[in-house]
């Protein structure tokens, strides 16, 4: 297998990441472009492709570290695969329960763990590199594929059978959102949707599986291929076909982020690898490398650490507040760095609250970039 180096690969998941923090930080929620916020259920925006990217990108990773396990003993692999998961698995734990205090009136108070929302995006994470891991590792490349194809069918089989009748597919007739409800508990799932329901729940993780499976399989035929025009026609073309395939699926398996539905991974793994293809063009056929790239490169360098301190940060500087002003009552409302910049910075340079949002989101997006800058610099990468 060639021992080239893919700087493409490390800008595409640089650059997933760097999105999954502007998606995640808008100056407000109730003002934000569409094409960065989530579909409402059915459909797929641009936000609705970063976490299966950056999950493909996982499986890229694995491409480059799966054959040196292979060779080793099963006992290693379990070793790492095992302190992987479950350091990722916690660091996520972690964050959802960060800073662990809040204000409550004029004091601080703990934050029980009855709360306390059990999975979450990293949680995701771990969960998915550990199955596809074992997957990969005892099935090889092959049997891996097979497994993913019908890991995607009994999905879609569950879902449709064990959902209610009539509506399946819908927030209220989802099978998986009872296993969750009985498995975790009402108090420790997300509740954004209106109803306590998790987008990244316990059997919707089991299509997202197949989304490492499918980056470790383009990472491994990368490097089995080398750099060549044969190699990106045939990505491309694979690309084309596996977003045809989740079109023709969401016909009766409606593309769906929220349940993760085996037509979204289709749709989405095959964008992932058009989008992938693009970079090696343009970075490894082209070399058409500058500040762009520089800049999605040191995000890919750090991609953990950094994303955990996008969501850490904002989390610390809430508590602390000051008062803004009182309100009709004679009440203090309070604010912190954050919202204040927000609100007397950002809001302010446009009629459209949108732009102002968005720019918020940017300066967000500079500030880890630069604190991804300076690691690079200083030849820090954190890992798990």
């Amino acid at each position: 297998m060639t021992k080239e180096r893919y700087y493409s690969l490390d800008v595409f998941r640089g650059a997933t990441v760097a999105l999954m923090i502007l998606v995640n930080n808008p100056g407000s929620w109730a003002n934000t472009f569409s094409p960065l916020a989530h579909a409402s259920w059915h459909g797929c925006t641009p936000t609705d492709l970063v976490f299966p990217f950056f999950l493909f990108a996982v499986g890229n990773a694995m491409s480059f570290v799966m054959p040196k396990l292979q060779q080793g003993n099963s006992s290693e692999f379990w070793k790492k695969v095992i302190k992987r998961t479950v350091l990722i698995f916690l660091i996520g734990l972690f964050l959802n329960w960060s800073p662990f205090v809040k204000w409550s009136d004029a004091s601080l108070v703990f934050k029980p763990w009855e709360n306390v929302r059990i999975l979450g995006v990293l949680q995701r994470i771990a969960l998915c590199y550990f199955f596809a891991s074992v997957i990969i590792y005892y099935g090889k490349s092959r049997m891996a594929l097979f497994i993913g194809m019908m890991i995607l069918v009994i999905y879609w089989v569950l879902t449709f059978t064990l959902g209610v009748p009539g509506h399946p597919y819908s927030l209220s007739g989802y099978f998986g959102n009872a296993i969750d409800l009985n498995v975790l508990g009402i108090s420790h799932v997300y509740k954004g949707e209106g109803v306590p329901f998790d987008p990244e729940g316990l059997t919707s993780t089991l299509p997202a599986i197949v989304q490492v499976i499918f980056g470790y399989l383009v990472g491994e035929y990368i490097q089995l291929k080398g750099k060549n025009f044969e190699m990106l026609a045939k990505l491309i073309l694979t690309g084309v076909i596996l977003v045809f395939v989740g079109y023709i699926w969401d016909f009766s398996f409606p593309i769906n982020k929220k349940i993760w539905t085996s037509s979204y991974v289709f749709y989405t793994s095959g964008l992932a690898i058009i989008t992938l293809s693009m970079f090696i063009y343009l970075l490894e056929f082209n070399n058409a490398k500058g500040k762009w790239s520089q800049f999605f490169d040191v995000f890919g360098k750090n991609p953990l650490f950094i994303f955990v301190l996008s969501g850490f940060l904002p989390r610390v500087l809430a508590l602390l507040r000051w008062v803004d002003h009182l309100d009709e009552k004679g009440e203090p409302l309070y604010t912190n760095a954050l919202p204040w910049f927000y609100q007397n910075v950002c809001k302010n340079v446009a009629t459209d609250l949108r732009i102002g949002s968005l720019l918020y989101a940017l300066c967000i997006i500079a500030f880890m970039g630069g604190i991804a800058y300076l690691l690079d610099k200083k030849k820090i990468y954190i890992r798990v």
